[in-house]
């Protein structure tokens, strides 16, 4: 019962981003919820699927895309093939960082399922999802090679998307 609650208000909460964001398509206002654009996207480190330890500051230099979902999030696995798809044609580029917020569940049979590729991260103790201010998934932020946040989106993203994001950082 509290999970439906829960998926209700959070898909209520999305359907209002979704609006928001609609309504004045390629320009990113900072009205959303989270960290604010122009800051520095705070480090993290956490542990991989495979149990390797990967931290943001590895990759300063390199655009990041660090995207927060949960398996049991019918957008996040909306989102997952575009991101497959824009991963597998950006990688050189651009490093995907899916930090999972539901580490209890099987996230790798669910990652499996979905033929993902790109790095699942573990956030076992909500720490990085309480450190990047996140209320809903997913959510993404778009860091640039100085570490700083240049885009953050709300609900799912196209392939379109995550390009002209990451194109214009």
């Amino acid at each position: 019962m509290v999970k439906k609650v829960i998926a209700t208000f959070l898909f209520l909460v999305l359907i209002a981003v979704v609006v928001v964001q609609a309504m004045e398509p390629g320009k990113q206002k900072d009205t959303l919820p989270g960290l604010a654009i122009g800051e520095k996207a705070p480090d993290f480190e956490l542990k991989t699927l495979s149990g390797e330890t990967v931290k943001l500051s590895d990759y300063r230099g390199k655009k990041v895309l660090i995207n927060f979902w949960a398996t049991w999030c019918p957008p996040c696995k909306e989102e997952m093939p575009d991101m497959e798809k824009f991963y597998q044609e950006n990688r050189e580029d651009v490093v995907i960082l899916a930090v999972n917020i539901d580490p209890q569940f099987n996230v790798k049979q669910f990652v499996s399922d979905m033929g993902v590729t790109f790095p699942i991260l573990l956030d076992e103790k909500d720490e990085v999802n309480f450190q990047y201010q996140v209320l809903t998934i997913p959510t993404t932020y778009f860091i640039d090679q100085e570490g700083i946040i240049r885009y953050k989106y709300l609900t799912a993203m196209t392939q379109d998307l995550m390009k002209e994001y990451t194109d214009n950082m």
